[in-house]
């Protein structure tokens, strides 16, 4: 750890939370440096401080990173209240040494992609519906899926907490398989929207989140990002920002050739009367210079 670093990057680098949620505990003075409680944001920890939460000692954590391709029959929670076998289970590993807490989340009949870091911003900002995280599944239903509802599903259905559409819809020859693009995080939504239209899914697997895969990955099993994996994950965290340039109409082009014209006409009047000063017109600007200019030399 460096000598001096923000409390609220320490909290997040800990796996606690975070940074927006770090701001909010140190605020309502949940958190403590030495016994005592902090509320500033801007505190600089030091390396002799003790920094506390709920009597627990914070201490930051390498930041890790695993895509796990999730097996049917596990839940996607860090303990389950029924002892049921949970992603962080499964992987544990003494390559391991930090407390992970996976993104999102996927059904217990639900296979596929998932991510799992104590990285607290990534979390925060791969979760929230304004990054519109890509996620593709591929849907197994128990009957073939009729063209006109495909339309229904890309126009949209209404479900009990709202109307939902997917992003997109392929098929193959297969009319039992589909394969959905949604950027929706709400509770079993995929299911819920095949269901609403009378469909039972046997099968639903997410073949794609923010761009990982589960290629090379057997089910059941995990790898490490790669560090390229994860810059391309930390720019969900950067905020969207709108060019500010004023876009180049065809106006100012005429504009620019209207100044040209006008610089040329000072420049002839100038030469006939240096000693007179030459206060440029804005009708000069935007009528073109006349020949009738040259007609001093006479």
């Amino acid at each position: 750890m460096k000598t001096l670093i923000r409390l609220n990057l320490y909290l997040s680098q800990s796996g606690l939370c975070s940074r927006r949620k770090a701001d909010a505990l140190i605020q309502a003075g949940e958190i403590t440096v030495n016994h005592w409680p902090v509320t500033d944001i801007g505190y600089q920890v030091q390396e002799k401080d003790t920094v506390r939460y709920k009597k627990d000692i914070i201490k930051p954590e390498k930041l890790t990173y695993v895509l796990l391709n999730k097996p049917t029959g596990v839940i996607t929670a860090v303990e389950d209240q029924f002892n049921r076998p949970t992603v962080v289970n499964i992987v544990q590993s003494k390559e391991i040494t930090s407390r992970l807490y996976p993104i999102g989340r996927l059904d217990y009949d639900t296979s596929g992609v998932l991510l799992l870091t104590n990285d607290g911003d990534l979390s925060q900002a791969l979760a929230h519906p304004k990054s519109n995280v890509q996620k593709v599944y591929r849907v197994t239903l128990k009957e073939e899926l009729k063209a006109d509802d495909v339309a229904r599903l890309k126009k949209g259905v209404y479900l009990t907490d709202g109307g939902a559409r997917v992003d997109s819809l392929h098929q193959g020859y297969n009319k039992n398989v589909a394969q959905v693009t949604i950027h929706s995080g709400r509770n079993r939504i995929i299911r819920r929207m095949f269901e609403s239209l009378g469909y039972t899914v046997k099968k639903l697997e997410r073949v794609i989140f923010a761009g990982l895969t589960t290629r090379n990955v057997r089910l059941g099993d995990w790898r490490f990002l790669t560090p390229a994996e994860v810059t391309k994950l930390k720019m969900f965290e950067a905020p969207t920002k709108k060019s500010t340039a004023p876009k180049k109409s065809s106006g100012s082009k005429k504009a620019s050739t209207g100044s040209k014209k006008v610089t040329s006409v000072e420049s002839a009047l100038q030469k006939i009367a240096p000693n007179r000063k030459i206060v440029p017109s804005k009708r000069l600007a935007k009528r073109p210079a006349r020949k009738r200019v040259t007609s001093s030399k006479k």
